[in-house]
């Protein structure tokens, strides 16, 4: 009876994760709202600040908005799930934050704090190549990569100093295929940002992060999962970097060292529902269905009424029957 029941919940979580996976792509779009504030180091206000939504479990899908005068900014029409949000604005490093958004509760705002290019070395040398800058990031989004890679190539050759440039170049190239390419290119990055005490480690985190998905692309997971396994050492309060190794980990039937990284992910985010979902998941696939009962009421009851709460809450039912 119990091999039966295990049997029955192994082929409920497959089929949940396939499901699952799904919904989130879905859950970019909804009808929630986000909203925040973007301000200097003094806190004050920066408005006409850029802002991009990208949504996490479905890249494709991105939102855009500026700033007003109070620095502010709004976008409605959103998903459950979680975000990164960046901004960016003239004469400022631009910089990026986690976000996790709802349906059925109202979102906090978040606050995102700019540092001044001049701040440190003078990173832009010419200002009016900005529009480079900015041409190439719209062509990015579009697709168009060969042409971004032109504008972003011209770009560094106006501003050498301003190597974050070339983790666009090597998104470029891991975009078109050309992961060798891709790599060396976040390979400088790591190495410029060595001697970069502003920005350095963001930077170093962002490159390995970048070399971890060529090699995902390249369906080498082992190697994926100790780069990102770097790239948590570089920036250790990045959750979506812990659970992505988790996610390698998972695939891979590592239960135990996927355990982990769901783990440190709940613990730099303790509000995000997602690791407690995979952790319910690994707890179900050792067996221990009390732990599995635990992640998953802790994980409806951050989700809210939701899909994915649906699915946990039928595999709570199997398991107390």
């Amino acid at each position: 009876m119990k091999l039966n029941l295990l049997y029955r919940l192994a082929v409920m979580v497959f089929v949940t994760i396939l499901s699952g996976d799904l919904a989130i792509a879905q859950a970019g779009r909804g009808t929630a709202r986000m909203s925040g504030v973007v301000v200097d180091k003094q806190g004050k206000a920066i408005p006409s600040a850029k802002i991009v939504a990208v949504f996490q479990q479905d890249t494709g899908v991105k939102m855009e908005t500026v700033t007003n005068d109070k620095g502010e900014w709004a976008i409605i029409g959103i998903g459950t799930g979680n975000w990164v949000i960046t901004a960016s604005a003239k004469g400022y490093l631009p910089a990026s934050a986690n976000y996790t958004s709802k349906q059925l509760s109202k979102n906090p705002k978040i606050t995102i704090t700019l540092e001044s290019a001049g701040a440190g070395p003078e990173v832009v040398k010419d200002e009016a190549s900005f529009e480079l800058l900015e041409q190439a990031n719209e062509f990015y989004k579009e697709g168009r990569y060969e042409t971004a890679l032109t504008l972003y190539e011209q770009f560094l050759e106006k501003n050498p100093s301003a190597y974050q440039v070339i983790l666009n170049i090597g998104d470029c190239y891991r975009e078109k295929g050309e992961l060798d390419k891709a790599i060396e290119n976040y390979n400088k990055v790591i190495g410029q940002a060595k001697s970069d005490p502003t920005m350095g480690k963001v930077m170093e985190a962002k490159a390995l992060a970048g070399i971890g998905v060529c090699y995902l692309k390249q369906n080498n997971l082992e190697e994926a999962k100790n780069v990102f396994k770097e790239s948590i050492s570089a920036a250790p309060q990045d959750e979506v970097l812990a659970y992505n190794v988790g996610e390698i980990c998972f695939s891979n039937q590592q239960v135990d060292e996927a355990a982990q990284y769901f783990e440190l992910a709940s613990k730099i985010k303790p509000d995000w529902p997602d690791p407690y979902l995979k952790l319910g998941y690994v707890y179900l696939n050792k067996g221990d269905m009390g732990k599995a009962v635990e992640y998953l009421e802790r994980f409806i009851k951050l989700e809210g009424d939701t899909e994915r709460s649906a699915m946990a809450q039928n595999i709570i039912k199997t398991i107390k029957k």
